[in-house]
C-alpha cells in the first residue's frame, strides 16, 4: 500500500463530485481516498459529513478566486467567506476553528493563532482538498470545527512523464496596476520502484478594485494577497521497498512577500464608505509569510494481517504582520508615549510523529480495529519586530495521545457501529517572563500546566436501502485557547502560569445526524449538527490588541445539498447552510447573546449549473447568496446586510494546444462590503474593506 493511500475513508466518486459540482459517469462507482482520516471506510459507513474537492472542481473555483481559501468558501458553504486578504481571521467551519493540514502536517498555530494557516502552499501543487466537518480528535489538537487537509500531487501511476505548465493573467480594470500573473510548472516520473515530483510556482499580485471602480485598501495589520509576490518550491519522492512497503519524503517551501507599494486611505465605517489604497509606502516593513514543510513516511500494507503507517514531520513558520502606534506597543523608555510604531511577528516550529495500525476482521468477522499513537511538540513565540522585544514568551507544547477505534459491521454490512477514544496528555512549558511596558512590565512566574483528557466518539450508520443511508454520531475535539493572547496581556502582579485558568483547553462536543440519498443522477445530502463547549474561547479586540474571554458557547446548524446530472451532460446543484451560535456573556451558565461574525458564517445559498457548450467547450455559472443576519446582543452597526455574487467560467480543451480557461469573478460587478468588515466589532476606518469587483482571468495549462 502506498503512503498516498494510508488508513483512509473510501468514498464514492459520485457523492464526492456532486458536492463539488463536478460529475463523473453516474453509473460508475469509483474509489476516492481521504487521507485526513485514520481508518478505511466506505462513505456509507461515515457517521458525519465528509467532502472532497478534487482537482477538476478545485480548478473551477481557482479560475475565479484570488486564493485557495477564497475558492473553498463556495464548495464548503458553512465555511465563513474568506476576506480576500492574507488572513484566515474569523474564518470558521461550522462556527469553530478548523485544523489546516498539508499531507497530514498541521499548519495551524493554536498557541498563538496567527490566522495565516491557509496560506502555506500554492494551489498548483494540491491534488485535492479533504474536509471533515465538525469537532473531532482524529488529528489531535486544533479541530474543533473540523479538518481541512491539502493533499499534494503524485507522479503518474502509469509511468508516463508528467510535464505540466500553467499560467494565468488576471485583470481588475485592464490598467497597469490592476494586472496580476501566475506561472507554475511540474515535473514528475514513476520508475520501476521509485517516483519523484518537482514543482515551482510564481505568483505576482497588484491592486484589486471594487465594484465601484475604486482600489481596495491593503490590509495594514493582517497582511494582504494584493501587492505581493509569492515563490513556492515543492518536491516529493517515493521508494517502494517491496510489494507491501514504501517510504515517501515530501518537502514544500512557501514564501509570500508583500511589496509595500501602497498605503491605506481611511474610509468611514459608520457612513459605509470603504477604505481605499494609494501609491506610497506605509509605515514599517511589508508583511510576509514563510513556511517550510518536511515529511518522511513509511507504510506496510500487510503487517500481521493489517496496515501500518508511520509519519514523521517538521514544520517551520514565520509571519510578519503590520503595525501601528497601539497602546500595547508603547514604551516610554524607547520613545514618547503615543509615538512608538511597532509591528509583530510570529514564529512557530513544530515536529511530531503519527503511528496508525488498522486491521480488519480482528477477533471475529466484521470487526475493524484501528490503534495508534501521536506525538507533537510545538514551540511558538511572538515578537515586536521593530524594537526586538519579546511580546509572547516562548511556549512549548508537548502532547502525546494513544487512540483506539473500533467498528463492527452487522446485518450484511448494512449496519455499522463505531466507537473509540483518544487519550490526550498535554504539557505547556512557559518560562518566567516579564510583559512589555504596555502591560505594565509585569513579572509572571513560569510553569508547566498540564492536562489529561479522554476524548470519545461513537456513531451509527444504517443503509435503509441501496440508495438511502442515515447516520448519527457524537465526537469530541479539542484545541488550546490562544495562549499567546492571554500571556501577553497579563498586567496584574503576582500571577503564575499554573494559576491562569484561561489556559485550560477548549473541548467541543459535536452531535450530528444526517441522510445521504443517491439514485441515478440525483444526489441529496442533509445534516443537522449541534456543538457546545462549556469553556469556549472568544476573542475581543481592545485598542487594536486581542484579548481572550472564556465563555460557554453553543452552536447548531443545518446543511442541505442536492445535485442532478442529466444524460445530456448538464449538471446543476444547490446547497444551503444555516448556522446559529450563542454564548454566555454574564457567566450564569446559560447562553444569552449571539456569537458575532468572527465566529459564525452567514446563512448561505449556493447554486450552480455547468454544461458542455460545443465540441471541446464547457461552461459553468455559479451564484452565491449571503443572507442578512442580525446579531442579538450586538450593536446594530455590526449586523450584516447580505449580498450576492455571480461567477462564470468557460473552458476550451484541445489535446495539442492545451486547456484554455476564461474565468470571471463577480460577473455582475456587485459593489459590496465584505462579511468580515460588516460584522467584526473591531473593524475601523482603515480596515473597512469593500469586496472585489469584476475580475477577468485568462488561464492556459498544458500537460506534455
Amino acid at each position: 500500500m502506498n503512503w498516498r493511500k494510508p488508513a483512509a475513508y473510501i468514498v464514492t466518486a459520485c457523492n464526492t463530485l456532486a458536492a463539488s459540482g463536478v460529475f463523473a459517469d453516474v453509473n460508475k462507482v469509483e474509489e476516492v481516498i481521504v487521507s485526513a482520516s485514520r481508518t478505511n471506510k466506505p462513505i456509507t459507513a461515515i457517521p458525519n459529513t465528509v467532502k472532497v474537492i478534487d482537482r477538476e472542481a478545485l480548478e473551477a473555483q481557482l479560475a475565479t478566486s484570488t486564493s485557495l481559501l477564497d475558492g473553498l468558501s463556495f464548495a464548503v458553504p458553512s465555511l465563513t467567506p474568506a476576506h480576500q486578504k492574507m488572513t484566515s481571521n474569523g474564518v470558521t467551519l461550522r462556527g469553530r476553528t478548523p485544523l489546516y493540514m498539508a499531507d497530514g502536517i498541521p499548519q495551524s498555530t493554536p498557541l498563538r493563532n496567527g490566522e495565516r494557516s491557509g496560506f502555506t502552499i500554492d494551489p498548483a501543487f494540491i491534488d485535492r482538498v479533504e474536509v471533515i466537518y465538525g469537532a473531532n480528535a482524529i488529528q489531535g489538537v486544533g479541530a474543533t470545527g473540523g479538518v481541512i487537509n491539502y493533499v499534494t500531487v503524485d507522479a503518474p501511476e502509469s509511468g508516463d512523464l508528467l510535464q505540466k505548465v500553467a499560467t494565468r493573467l488576471t485583470s481588475d480594470n485592464f490598467e497597469g496596476d490592476g494586472f496580476h500573473y501566475k506561472l507554475s510548472g511540474l515535473l514528475g516520473k514513476k520508475f520501476d520502484n521509485m517516483d519523484v515530483v518537482f514543482g515551482v510556482a510564481r505568483d505576482v499580485q497588484d491592486l484589486y478594485y471594487d465594484g465601484n471602480g475604486d482600489p481596495i485598501a491593503v490590509d495594514p495589520i493582517q497582511g494582504d494577497t494584493m501587492d505581493s509576490r509569492t515563490w513556492n518550491i515543492f518536491t516529493k519522492a517515493g521508494l517502494d521497498l517491496d510489494e507491501y512497503q514504501r517510504i515517501e519524503m515530501t518537502g514544500n517551501y512557501f514564501d509570500l512577500d508583500g511589496d509595500g507599494d501602497y498605503r491605506v486611505v481611511d474610509g468611514n465605517a459608520l457612513a459605509g464608505i470603504p477604505a481605499t489604497s494609494e501609491s506610497g509606502k506605509g509605515e514599517g516593513d511589508p508583511t510576509y509569510n514563510e513556511a517550510l514543510n518536511l515529511s518522511v513516511a513509511y507504510s506496510h500494507s500487510n503487517l500481521l494481517g493489517g496496515e501500518l503507517t508511520l509519519q514523521g514531520f517538521y514544520y517551520d513558520f514565520y509571519a510578519l504582520y503590520g503595525g501601528g502606534t497601539f497602546p500595547a506597543f508603547q514604551d516610554p523608555a524607547i520613545a514618547l508615549a503615543g509615538t512608538l510604531f511597532d509591528q509583530s511577528a510570529l514564529s512557530s516550529e513544530k515536529y511530531g510523529t503519527k503511528l496508525t495500525f488498522v486491521r480488519d476482521n480482528t477477533f471475529w468477522d466484521g470487526l475493524q480495529v484501528a490503534a495508534g499513537v501521536d506525538y507533537l511538540r510545538d514551540k511558538t513565540y511572538q515578537e515586536l519586530a521593530q524594537t526586538d522585544r519579546l511580546w509572547v514568551p516562548e511556549m512549548i507544547y508537548k502532547g502525546w495521545a494513544p487512540f483506539v477505534q473500533l467498528e463492527q459491521r452487522l446485518v450484511d454490512d448494512r449496519l455499522r457501529l463505531s466507537f473509540g477514544g483518544r487519550f490526550e496528555n498535554v504539557e505547556l512549558e512557559v518560562p518566567d517572563f516579564t510583559t512589555v511596558a504596555g502591560a505594565n512590565n509585569t513579572f509572571v512566574e513560569g510553569g508547566e500546566p498540564s492536562f489529561e483528557e479522554l476524548l470519545g466518539n461513537a456513531g451509527i450508520v444504517f443503509d435503509v436501502t441501496e440508495d438511502l443511508t442515515v447516520f448519527v454520531s457524537y465526537a469530541e475535539g479539542f484545541t488550546m485557547p490562544d495562549a499567546g493572547l492571554i500571556l501577553r496581556g497579563v498586567n496584574i502582579p503576582g500571577q503564575t502560569i499554573d494559576e491562569l485558568v484561561d489556559l485550560q483547553p477548549v473541548v467541543a462536543d459535536n452531535l450530528e445526524t444526517g441522510i445521504n440519498y443517491r439514485r441515478g443522477g440525483l444526489d441529496i445530502a442533509a445534516s443537522y449538527f449541534w456543538s457546545d463547549s462549556d469553556l469556549g474561547s472568544r476573542i475581543l479586540v481592545v485598542d487594536g490588541v486581542g484579548q481572550i474571554t472564556r465563555q460557554k458557547t453553543e452552536i447548531e446548524g443545518l446543511e442541505v445539498s442536492a445535485a442532478y446530472h442529466f444524460d445530456s451532460g448538464v449538471s446543476t446543484g444547490i446547497a444551503y447552510s444555516k448556522l446559529e451560535g450563542r454564548f454566555d456573556s454574564d457567566g450564569d451558565g446559560s447562553v444569552d447573546k449571539d456569537l458575532d461574525g468572527r465566529n459564525i458564517a452567514p446563512d448561505r445559498i449556493n447554486i450552480y449549473v455547468e454544461a458542455p457548450l460545443a465540441a471541446n467547450w464547457h461552461g459553468r455559472l455559479q451564484y452565491s447568496k449571503l443572507l442578512d443576519r442580525d446579531f442579538d446582543g450586538g450593536l446594530p452597526q455590526h449586523d450584516f446586510d447580505g449580498y450576492s455574487v455571480v461567477d462564470a467560467v468557460v473552458s476550451y480543451r484541445d489535446a495539442s494546444l492545451g486547456n484554455f480557461t476564461l474565468g470571471i469573478e463577480n460577473l455582475l460587478d456587485e459593489d459590496y462590503i465584505t462579511y468580515y468588515s460588516q460584522t467584526l466589532t473591531y473593524v475601523n476606518n482603515s480596515t473597512y474593506f469593500a469586496g472585489r469587483g469584476r475580475a477577468v482571468s485568462l488561464g492556459w495549462q498544458k500537460t506534455f
